[in-house]
């Protein structure tokens, strides 16, 4: 029986869960569920034929040579469940009109012993903690993933959702999205919403080719090595001798073109580096990308490439029905503790069909109904569309009473944990639910004007160190620049594969990587709170794993410093000019550029607290004083007022800035006050928490009959009229930089307070 608190906490999670999931989305987690790990967020010519079972063009690196994974399913059995998702698959996509039915196809055998043979969930809860995940990496083939959470039970992908496919609100999207669909961990393969678009591409077919694009590859895996290293340093700081509470593997599915894109060399050196023993992917090996046979442009040694970055490799020559193969190399895999495992599964892309498989034509487009009733015919399917035989319906539904089992199975274990060790369950709890402890925000440090002027990369320091003492989940690290963005945590070591119990992460020079793990340790539990840390303009470099963030409403924190020509001497390939107006064009991400310490420690304290959202920090090289009329609270606001000398909500003109530009606007508003202006100077931290502002508390802070506005920030005016108003004008930098002394720089750019001023007088 779980404790009284753990029944709490599970009533608490249930209730998240269906609010950020809403009434019809098929969510039910049972009453002792005690704790979860990732709730949902608001809100390809070297072929073989179909029959042909080996491939002998590429070099093994090794043979596979290990017992076979005891197995009491009829094999005649497995044969009909494995063809029952390719079908689903096919179904869905035919029905559809748009998809990739190769993937499934090729990938059924091997994600069929997965979900049915391997891997520990519970289907009636998506969320339990100490679940075996899962990330199909080469998102596009995502019906395999939903066929596999229909066969397993969840009720989030039931037949109507088969059925509805890609199509407007449905929980099936056209790749797969952790915010939809509950039993998916992590949001993959993104492409630009055309799920959406249907109805545009019947009108206009030749936009279909927009739905054949598997969008960023290689987040998938990144995002799976960001689970696994959160399993493994919960494992590290909460397992006990006589209990071991964190113990859960992570699978995932790889394709060429994830082998292609350059950050899963990045996230699987690191993976190697770490010794993530527990992550095991499958490498769907079929040779076939969009343009046609990899040939053309991919053909390295992959299997040496992944020995060299320190992972074992095992090779499975036949994956399209070498079930035995299959087994044995996840049993092999699951035997290697010391390094994260490639299992390399050659299959044929489409198998089954006989007029595309083998071919990119099975890739991205439907079959076509000729070739559907083919397909049937090849492989002896005599079922209707989306229907599942009954011996398979009831193979699988086994998987409901049994992952209930091991839900309450953990459960008691849990209870045990907790009474044994409850300083160490309270802090796992608060990781793996989300709550934060008690007063945390208390750590963060305050400021006055007459507190010592600082960088407020260096304040941003003094506050990273605050909340990692007080916020259990709170960890991260920096792509190889944390002695420069400050960012190392002073009381505790470095995440290291003989001490994962740290908790700083070394990243190395690879931000794209970074933020995808990033991602994947957010999405683990709700309590994570992962940052991750290198120059502004070096966002450049991980945007995809940014925007993935924003998507997938991972609340990662953004800790960008140099945040503009400020930086000085290093020139235009450092200073961040578009970079502050990209991210407020994006959705779902809160950019932050603090002028202080007090508005440093504030963004921090909205970050911690928004799981949903992430959020970037734009933090200064040069030092800035403790401004006047600034504070933690009024960061919630967005914009507010730092100091105003008008009455009746009329003054003169309002000056507005942002970060190291605020006190440039308040010295300008100073020397206008001299001459007998009324001035309002207003601060504009982050627009996107003022547009979430009531309109009455806009226009207390920018009145709609005050045009006179002027704007300074060190960056492009792009976006600044929306704030200063047609009849208003910005101050700002729309060409690159250059390299000079930071003052002269300001000076040469005209971002100066003399600017300002003149700016403001031929406005009043």
């Amino acid at each position: 029986m779980a404790s009284t608190s753990s029944l709490a906490l599970s009533q608490a999670l249930l209730s998240r869960a269906t609010s950020h999931n809403g009434s019809d989305k098929h969510v039910s987690l049972p009453a002792f569920s005690v704790l979860k790990s990732t709730s949902p967020r608001t809100t390809f010519s070297r072929r073989r034929s179909a029959s042909t079972s080996s491939h002998s063009l590429r070099p093994l690196v090794r043979a596979a040579a290990v017992e076979t994974m005891d197995t009491t399913t009829d094999s005649t059995l497995v044969d009909k469940s494995v063809n029952t998702i390719r079908f689903l698959a096919i179904d869905a996509v035919e029905k559809a009109k748009s998809g990739h039915p190769g993937l499934p196809m090729g990938c059924a055998p091997m994600s069929h012993i997965l979900y049915d043979e391997v891997m520990r969930y519970n289907p009636k809860n998506p969320y339990w903690f100490n679940r075996d995940r899962f990330v199909l990496s080469a998102g596009h083939g995502c019906m395999l993933q939903y066929a596999l959470l229909h066969l397993a039970g969840y009720d989030s992908v039931r037949e109507e959702d088969l059925k509805s496919f890609r199509q407007w609100g449905s929980k099936t999207p056209g790749h797969p999205e952790n915010f939809e669909t509950p039993g998916v961990e992590v949001t993959t393969g993104l492409i630009l919403s055309c799920f959406q678009f249907l109805s545009i591409t019947e009108a206009f077919p030749s936009l279909s080719d927009l739905c054949k694009r598997a969008g960023p590859l290689g987040q998938g895996i990144a995002n799976a090595v960001g689970l696994a290293l959160a399993e493994k340093h919960l494992a590290a700081r909460f397992n006990k001798p006589d209990n071991e509470i964190v113990d859960h593997y992570t699978y995932s599915i790889i394709g060429d073109g994830c082998q292609m894109e350059g950050i899963t060399n990045e996230v699987c050196s690191l993976a190697g580096h770490w010794g993530l023993g527990k992550l095991i992917a499958f490498y769907d090996d079929n040779h076939i990308s969009i343009d046609g046979d990899t040939e053309i442009a991919f053909t390295e040694n992959v299997d040496k490439r992944f020995e060299a970055l320190g992972w074992h490799v095992i090779w499975v020559k036949n994956g399209n029905n070498g079930y035995d193969e299959i087994r044995a190399a996840i049993k092999e895999a699951k035997a290697v503790t010391d390094k994260p495992t490639l299992i390399k599964v050659t299959t044929t892309i489409g198998y089954g069909s006989p007029n595309k498989a083998n071919s990119y034509s099975v890739h991205g487009a439907a079959l076509g109904e000729k070739e559907v009733e083919a397909t049937r015919n090849n492989l002896g399917w005599p079922y209707e569309p989306f229907q599942v035989p009954e011996d398979v319906k009831s193979h699988w539904s086994r998987h409901t009473p049994e992952g209930a089992a091991l839900e309450a199975d953990w459960n008691t274990k849990f209870a045990a944990y907790e009474k044994k060790y409850p300083e160490e369950a309270e802090e796992l709890k608060s990781i793996i639910s989300g709550d934060l402890p008690a007063g945390w925000e208390k750590a963060l440090p305050t400021y006055t004007p007459v507190s010592p002027g600082d960088a407020t990369r260096n304040l941003s320091q003094q506050c990273l160190n605050a909340l990692a003492k007080s916020v259990p989940g709170f960890l991260g690290g920096s792509a190889d620049l944390a002695s420069s963005n400050m960012t190392l945590l002073k009381a505790f070591g470095d995440f290291q594969n003989a001490t994962p119990e740290g908790r700083n992460l070394r990243f190395g020079v690879r931000e794209h990587g970074m933020g995808a793990i990033c991602n994947g340790i957010a999405l683990h539990s709700p309590g994570f709170i992962p940052y991750c840390a290198t120059f502004f303009v070096f966002t450049d470099y991980m945007r995809a794993a940014m925007r993935i963030s924003a998507l997938s409403e991972a609340g990662v924190m953004y800790v960008m410093t140099h945040d503009s020509i400020g930086l000085g001497e290093d020139g235009p390939t450092h200073q961040p000019i578009e970079h502050l107006s990209s991210f407020r064009a994006m959705p779902n991400i809160m950019m932050f550029r603090p002028a202080d310490g007090n508005e440093t420690a504030g963004a921090y304290k909205i970050a911690v607290t928004r799981r949903n959202t992430p959020s970037v920090l734009a933090l200064s090289r040069q030092k800035l004083p403790q401004l006047p009329g600034t504070s933690i609270e009024n960061v919630e606001r967005g914009g507010y007022t730092i100091s105003d000398n008008s009455t009746g909500n009329k003054p003169d003109v309002i000056l507005i800035g942002t970060g190291s530009e605020l006190e440039i606007a308040a010295q300008a508003g100073e020397e206008l006050r001299k001459e007998g202006k009324t001035v309002r100077v207003v601060s504009f931290v982050c627009w996107e928490l003022f547009d979430e502002q009531t309109d009455a508390y806009k226009e207390s802070v920018l009145p709609s009959d005050v045009s006179a506005r002027v704007s300074i920030e060190a960056g492009s005016t792009f976006g600044w009229g929306k704030i200063v108003g047609g009849k208003g004008k910005s101050i700002g930098i729309d060409s690159f930089g250059a390299s000079a002394p930071a003052g002269k720089l300001y000076k040469e750019f005209g971002i100066t307070i003399e600017a300002v001023v003149a700016a403001a007088k031929s406005l009043i």
